[in-house]
């Protein structure tokens, strides 16, 4: 499509500002203002500090600029589409280790060192470790029960065991570790202690780099050690595996659980025909869309959808609306785990699109079947007005999801 900038101008238009307000309506869709903007894939937008720039709403538009390299991901050009606790004006260059917030040749040095780590058959055969650390919360729930908060007892622990093992955090170390990971994600957490902790993990990191290079185990940061990499950059690569594998893995599990829960029809298909696992995933993550947005800047003039996107503009990508962009997905506010799901933008797309996608698979998918097998009759314990949200974060779930089941 050629550019015809009268017919394309937008300009004139009110920006608006990025919808949050979930408040209303169903807990597991996005904000209705943004879903409202789905006819229209790019939108003029304000950013916290004034910046003009534009909102994108449509999956073609999205998956476009997600892997145009022409748009970068380099946190020092960003302007924050919503207010950032303790961040003012211009943001810092990526710490080091930090592949999300770099452009190539940068990220491709990094991208290539990871890529084998994570390969489809490399983390199926990683399955096993997934399936015992899924056991392991299920008994201990079990113990416990029969009402428990799911995101502790099992959504939290599950994926922070796979981490622990896949960065190769020995057995001794595994319980400190877990405790620093829960209170840097815990929203209810002072700021004073999520500092603390997380000076304390990435400590941690450093010392566990220096651990692996002396005496390397079968583990990925060991299987590191042989390249390139400065223990610096080993370390940072470790914080952003836990980052980016922790929050997300656990958020989709509570809140997987949650809209299952509140969907009696697909959970009961799942539990009868567990051959739909995968589709289930695949569907839940478009559904669900836990991480959301994604920002990148303009590095020169680019023509998306017919509209003219200037040199250093910022663009907002929302991916909670073009996983539901009905262009793509025939009614997509409605959770269809028969739905044949091609092409969502869950793990992002392109570049810089989730290394850990497939572990992140094969996580849900043992997960949610153990779950369900183990207590077929879980349920809220609560009125689902009553699940409180994690709406005050770029990663979407719940903050806790008391359950109970018949013993």
């Amino acid at each position: 499509m050629s550019y015809d900038p009268e017919a394309a101008d937008t300009t004139a238009e009110e920006p608006l500002t990025l919808p949050t307000d979930r408040r209303t309506g169903c807990p597991f869709d996005p904000p209705t203002e943004l879903t409202a903007l789905s006819d229209k894939p790019l939108r003029r937008m304000r950013y916290v500090d004034g910046h003009i720039g534009w909102l994108v709403t449509g999956h073609a538009a999205a998956r476009a600029i997600l892997a145009d390299p022409r748009f970068s991901s380099r946190y020092e050009v960003m302007h924050t589409p919503v207010p950032m606790e303790g961040m003012s004006g211009e943001l810092p260059p990526a710490p080091v280790g930090d592949i999300t917030g770099l452009d190539a040749p940068e990220h491709t040095r990094y991208r290539r060192l990871l890529t084998g780590k994570f390969t489809v058959r490399r983390m199926r055969q990683f399955a096993a470790h997934v399936e015992q650390f899924t056991t392991d919360c299920l008994d201990a729930m079990e113990r416990s029960g029969p009402t428990v908060d799911l995101m502790e007892a099992f959504a939290q622990p599950v994926p922070a065991l796979v981490i622990c093992e896949l960065l190769g955090v020995p057995y001794t170390d595994r319980e400190r570790f877990q405790n620093q990971v829960t209170t840097i994600i815990d929203q209810t957490a002072a700021a004073e202690a999520k500092d603390e902790a997380y000076r304390a993990l990435l400590q941690y990191l450093n010392e566990l780099v220096l651990a692996k290079r002396a005496e390397p185990t079968d583990d990925l940061l060991s299987d590191l050690t042989t390249s390139d990499l400065t223990d610096e950059e080993l370390a940072g690569i470790g914080g952003l595996l836990l980052a980016a594998g922790l929050d997300t893995t656990a958020n989709m599990l509570g809140l997987g659980t949650f809209a299952l829960l509140s969907n009696p029809d697909q959970l009961k298909a799942l539990c009868t025909d567990p051959s739909l696992a995968e589709q289930t995933v695949e569907e839940l993550l478009r559904y669900l869309s836990v991480a959301d947005p994604l920002p990148r800047s303009a590095l020169e003039d680019v023509e998306v959808e017919g509209q003219l996107i200037r040199a250093g503009e910022m663009v907002t990508v929302s991916v909670q609306a073009a996983n539901r962009d009905s262009h793509k997905f025939p009614d997509p506010d409605r959770l269809d785990i028969h739905r044949k799901i091609t092409g969502h933008v869950a793990f992002g797309h392109g570049a810089h699109q989730c290394l850990g996608q497939q572990l992140a698979r094969i996580e849900m998918a043992v997960a949610f079947l153990a779950l369900f097998a183990r207590f077929p009759t879980l349920r809220l314990a609560v009125p689902p007005q009553e699940v409180p949200l994690r709406d005050r974060s770029n990663i979407y779930g719940v903050i806790s999801l008391p359950v109970t089941w018949d013993k």
